[in-house]
């Protein structure tokens, strides 16, 4: 007996995907970090609590210059937990791991108004890291489409991820809090915090909401911020949609 309880136990390791948000840097980083404290003022809480990845593929950096941006990004409360496309040259112990095989979404970027004012294009990414993989043979039945159904309000702080489809909200969504789909977005309530419909690529998604008072909302990676909506819109139920690279957003009734 005493042999089975003093045997060390084995440490168990398991697979999984997390959604994160992969940051495309570009050069000169001082005016890419410029552009990235915009969209910290006027997004507040964006990074907050947000696992984030450094995608540095087709940047001519060396380790210094790496380690300075890290850096940067640290001082602004963005916590990198790896670094997508280094050369091994460029890696060292003090900086975070490399990290290969994201799975592509759709695209993020600090949002800066276009001259027309109707949306900001995005060449950040949201990537998730997928440790499985399926093959099937043969034609399989077709799937209706998943969906989530939030029940309760959804409060300041919360994040709600659900890259699979589309998301019901029968409630609010409030100030500081965020939903994020892979399809559309329907909220039964006030809009009050930030929305980003289409995250996987879907540029035909929208956003429906009773009452908009938002934040931020995106589809597909184009932006818009509060800042950058039309005043007589807010407190409008509206629907949202992108057209080309344009985001719309038209009243009901």
């Amino acid at each position: 007996m005493t042999d089975v309880l003093t045997q060390p136990r084995p440490i168990r390791l398991k697979g999984r995907s997390f959604l994160a948000l992969a940051l495309t840097p570009e050069l000169p980083f001082e005016d890419w970090l410029a552009r990235l404290d915009d969209l910290a003022a006027r997004s507040a809480g964006f990074f907050l609590r947000r696992p984030v990845v450094l995608d540095v593929q087709d940047l001519d950096i060396d380790r210094t210059q790496l380690r300075e941006l890290v850096g940067q990004l640290g001082a602004r409360n963005v916590r990198i937990m790896g670094i997508e496309g280094a050369r091994p040259s460029l890696l060292a112990a003090d900086l975070p791991p490399a990290m290969s095989d994201g799975r592509p979404a759709s695209d993020f970027e600090a949002p800066v108004a276009d001259e027309a004012g109707d949306g900001t294009d995005a060449a950040d990414a949201v990537e998730s890291a997928d440790l499985s993989s399926t093959t099937l043979a043969g034609p399989t039945p077709a799937k209706a489409a998943p969906s989530m159904i939030v029940t309760q309000p959804v409060r300041s702080g919360q994040s709600l991820f659900f890259p699979e489809g589309d998301v019901t909200v029968v409630g609010s969504v409030a100030s500081g809090a965020e939903i994020v789909a892979g399809g559309s977005i329907h909220i039964y309530g006030t809009l009050r915090g930030r929305a980003m419909a289409g995250t996987t690529g879907n540029a035909s998604a929208r956003i429906f909401c009773r009452k908009l008072e938002a934040e931020l909302i995106a589809i597909d990676g184009f932006y818009k911020t509060a800042e950058d909506m039309a005043p007589d819109l807010r407190g409008k139920a509206v629907q949202i949609w992108l057209e080309g690279d344009a985001i719309k957003v038209e009243t009901f009734g």
